[in-house]
């Protein structure tokens, strides 16, 4: 199944690193982006965050129509907002839209939390801005007045959503859309964050500000997988029969299961 939300994704993510073209000393706005995607084609040397959005969904294998094609941040939103398709809360593959009216900058949301989203972004750069270099992984605080809302993609699975009024009309995979953010995502946010594109201070630096999100960022993958053991010895006790089970016997050994774990 080709356009689901990891598609669009992983298309963003492979992206991460490009940098426009530099000439007479300054960014030109020179990309691959605008001349790949019928109809835009115009918008070469423009400011190309929404058309690297447009691209990724194009490139991810989403049906002509299911998306806007534009390189306006503002005439993205009003598609979104005429399909039915907009939120004030962030999905995994959703398109985020910053400033006032959302037209100031776009981006792909690859990740959430209850504070934060996390974003690959086109045009942009170390610090944020609406007018960069490159594309690039950010974390942006979610209720920051700069974030303007989201515009939903009809994936084939639905899509998964903060939103606690949304609809999928699919029930979607958690497993299959929700991506996780990795350990090396936080890498590259951090050396973003703490050096800057140019920067050469050491990764390796415990005291750099990516090494506490680096170990957060691991822990929570820890604890998924100590879920992940309950889960199979919670299948277990549901498959044996009640009579004759020792269950505080057998709580006895579990909690040893996860106090092992936690150890390891």
């Amino acid at each position: 199944m080709s356009g689901t939300a990891g598609d669009v994704i992983r298309v963003a993510k492979s992206q991460v690193g490009y940098q426009e073209g530099y000439s007479g000393g300054h960014w030109n706005n020179l990309q691959k982006y605008s001349p790949a995607v019928p109809g835009l084609e115009w918008s070469q040397n423009q400011a190309w965050c929404a058309t690297f959005d447009s691209w990724c969904f194009q490139e991810a294998g989403m049906p002509k129509g299911s998306y806007p094609v534009t390189a306006s941040c503002a005439l993205g939103v009003a598609w979104w907002k005429n399909a039915n398709r907009f939120s004030d809360y962030p999905g995994i593959g959703a398109q985020v839209f910053f400033g006032a009216g959302g037209g100031s900058h776009t981006g792909l949301v690859y990740a959430y939390d209850a504070d934060f989203i996390y974003t690959v972004e086109g045009n942009t750069n170390s610090s944020g801005s609406a007018e960069g270099d490159g594309v690039y992984l950010k974390k942006r605080a979610r209720r920051d007045t700069y974030v303007y809302g989201y515009g939903y993609p009809a994936y084939p699975t639905g899509i998964v959503t903060a939103d606690p009024e949304w609809k999928n009309p699919t029930a979607p995979s958690q497993q299959e859309e929700a991506v996780a953010l990795t350990a090396d995502d936080i890498k590259k946010i951090g050396r973003q964050v703490v050096t800057g594109a140019n920067g050469a201070k050491s990764l390796d630096d415990p005291t750099q500000e990516w090494a506490v999100s680096s170990f957060l960022g691991l822990t929570l993958k820890g604890v998924r997988e100590l879920t992940a053991d309950v889960a199979e010895v919670k299948a277990k006790v549901d498959s044996l029969a009640v009579g004759g089970v020792d269950l505080d016997a057998l709580a006895e050994k579990v909690a040893d299961l996860l106090a092992n774990r936690l150890a390891d």
